[in-house]
């Protein structure tokens, strides 16, 4: 995970950036205190990066460049250490994610990751079993929300999100994260890229009842279907198996409401808050 608290069991970039900027500050001749008090940090947040007590954040990585003029040495870790951030299990995934011409997910409990607010992220991550401290939460609900640069991105990946309405009625967090939630559902499905579709409960029997999953097309055009649940995964890449998973997919697309309909439907459900 994202904070280890021996540089022992640190992942690979962290310690190798540790490494790094210990190197970079004892040749520029400064301690600790002295890098801190150029960066605006103290002394000691210096040393937990150093010591890997602490993953460094962007916005540290950036000071440390900066301050040491580090001819972009520094700052191009930044990439590699966002993907460590992620739990072990998922950062294979995201690499391929981050690079998908489109992305298809079915979603029975909760909302899809792409389309989640900091605060409803914030909420399950709080309900994790074994609990995460709450360092461990800002770094993941950060990991969360770096993935959101695929809706931005250029060219525009195209992202489908069948959700039940079950994961739609779960108030995590509340009324008021729901609320904002559902909001920004409906500012997500405006998007030219974006389809949100909802599987009402009246749909007693359908083809998702096996559980979730999520398909990606690779820029060569190869789709492959990541299936996820308790912590564990499997990346399908068989072409007779991701077949079957596709067309599982698109039935469940048929069974679904349609775009303005879904879109309605949450807007209900906004407002029965």
């Amino acid at each position: 995970m994202a904070t280890p608290k021996k540089k022992d069991s640190a992942p690979p970039t962290m310690r190798y950036f540790a490494a790094v900027l210990r190197i970079l500050r004892e040749h520029a001749g400064l301690t600790q205190e002295q890098l801190g008090e150029l960066m605006h940090y103290t002394g000691a947040a210096v040393s937990a990066v150093e010591t890997c007590a602490k993953p460094p954040t962007d916005d540290f990585i950036e000071a440390a460049e900066k301050a040491l003029d580090a001819g972009g040495l520094l700052r191009s870790a930044i990439t590699f250490l966002r993907l460590e951030r992620y739990p072990v299990h998922f950062q294979g995934f995201v690499q391929l994610e981050q690079e998908a011409l489109s992305v298809s997910s079915y979603c029975p409990q909760l909302i899809d990751g792409l389309l989640q607010t900091t605060q409803y992220a914030r909420e399950v991550l709080r309900c994790a079993f074994p609990p995460f401290d709450e360092e461990e939460v800002d770094l993941l609900v950060a990991a969360r929300m770096d993935r959101k640069a695929l809706l931005d991105r250029k060219p525009a990946a195209v992202v489908n999100v069948i959700l039940e309405e079950a994961a739609l009625r779960r108030l995590i967090g509340g009324p008021e994260v729901m609320g904002q939630q559902y909001a920004y559902l409906l500012e997500c499905a405006a998007r030219p890229n974006v389809v949100i579709q909802a599987m009402p409960m009246s749909r007693a029997g359908h083809a998702g009842l096996l559980g979730p999953m999520k398909l990606i097309d690779t820029p060569d055009e190869t789709p492959l279907v990541y299936l996820e649940g308790q912590g564990k995964s499997i990346l399908v890449s068989k072409a007779d198996e991701v077949g079957v998973l596709s067309r599982r997919y698109a039935m469940i697309r048929s069974q679904a409401l349609g775009p303005e309909e879904s879109v309605s439907f949450i807007e209900q459900l906004r407002s029965e808050l």
